[in-house]
């Protein structure tokens, strides 16, 4: 889903004893540091599983301040994943500058490196020069030798998922989007999607969740309407496609872009599939003002209307 979006600055935002115990205690570590006691609590808009906080102390000299980040985890949120697979992937990711430092942990959540730098704009997101550095730096994260194990997660987890769902979702709601459906559709997908185009599985799926990420703008006052309207044309998508495969060094075919283009679009089924299931769950499990349940149907329902254009199948 989403990056956290705009910063709300509330000097009376209260935090949980045991963030405030983690903070202070990483600011006295710090030497320049006046009062590691005295924080000032930032509420960042915007992220839909988490709560997040921009965290800053005032510092000798120069009129500057020392900033982190507060993530505290959601309530209910851990059927989602495994919060130690999550650090060790984080902190992974970190060691080879793909993300931020991890400087702190507590019971509910961590504490992280601030970075300057601003929320890509769903325009930003079609720019040619963003759109660029966003094909390279995917394909970079694409070649992470990740720890853990080496397997595909996708399916396993949205079983999973599905299973929480079902026992979440009353019987009226889970029969009014068929919810049960969704069981055999996973298994039709597997075959339909993975077997046949197992070349590119978790790369096509990264590039699905993009695209789809495209119809999107969480800057808004409805940040859960996604207009499929604003979904990257042929064009776009090849272009993105191209540099993808040409950051690596590579001078690929016009062959190999079409049929990474093709197992992009299957896996635009997996990613409807997979946010609709997430959206339906965290209607239940999340307080986070944001319409999940909404948000579910809209993905369910362009699974429902791409699946015999992209299988071949109703």
């Amino acid at each position: 889903m989403c990056a956290a979006t705009n910063v709300v600055e509330n000097k009376e935002a209260r935090l949980p004893r045991q963030v405030k115990d983690a903070l202070q205690c990483l600011a006295s570590e710090w030497d320049d540091i006046v009062d590691s006691k005295a924080l000032q609590v930032i509420p960042i808009k915007g992220a839909m599983t988490n709560e997040v906080f921009q965290i800053k102390w005032p510092t000798r000299g120069n009129d500057t301040s020392r900033k982190v980040i507060a993530r505290i985890y959601g309530e209910g949120v851990e059927v989602f994943f495994d919060r130690n697979d999550e650090i060790r992937t984080f902190e992974f990711m970190s060691k080879y500058g793909q993300g931020p430092r991890l400087l702190g942990r507590f019971p509910n959540g961590r504490i992280e490196e601030f970075l300057r730098a601003r929320t890509l704009s769903a325009a930003d997101l079609r720019a040619p020069d963003i759109s660029a550095l966003i094909a390279a730096k995917l394909r970079a994260f694409n070649e992470l030798n990740m720890p853990g194990q080496k397997k595909v997660w996708l399916w396993d987890r949205l079983r999973k998922w599905l299973d929480a769902a079902k026992r979440l979702c009353p019987v009226e709601e889970a029969q009014a989007i068929h919810l049960e459906a969704f069981l055999e559709e996973i298994s039709k997908s597997i075959t339909l999607i993975d077997y046949e185009y197992a070349t590119y599985n978790p790369v096509a799926y990264d590039i699905a969740n993009h695209f789809c990420e495209m119809a999107s703008d969480y800057h808004t006052e409805t940040p859960h309407i996604v207009d499929y309207s604003k979904y990257p044309g042929l064009e776009e998508r090849s272009r993105f496609l191209r540099i993808y495969l040409e950051s690596a060094g590579e001078k690929p075919g016009d062959t190999e872009v079409k049929q990474l283009l093709e197992d992009v679009e299957k896996y635009t089924l997996a990613s409807h599939l997979t946010w609709g299931v997430w959206g339906i769950i965290s209607e239940y499990v999340n307080e986070i003002d944001f319409d999940y349940k909404e948000y579910a149907k809209q993905r369910f329902q362009q699974y429902w209307k791409q699946k015999p254009q992209l299988l071949g199948s109703p």
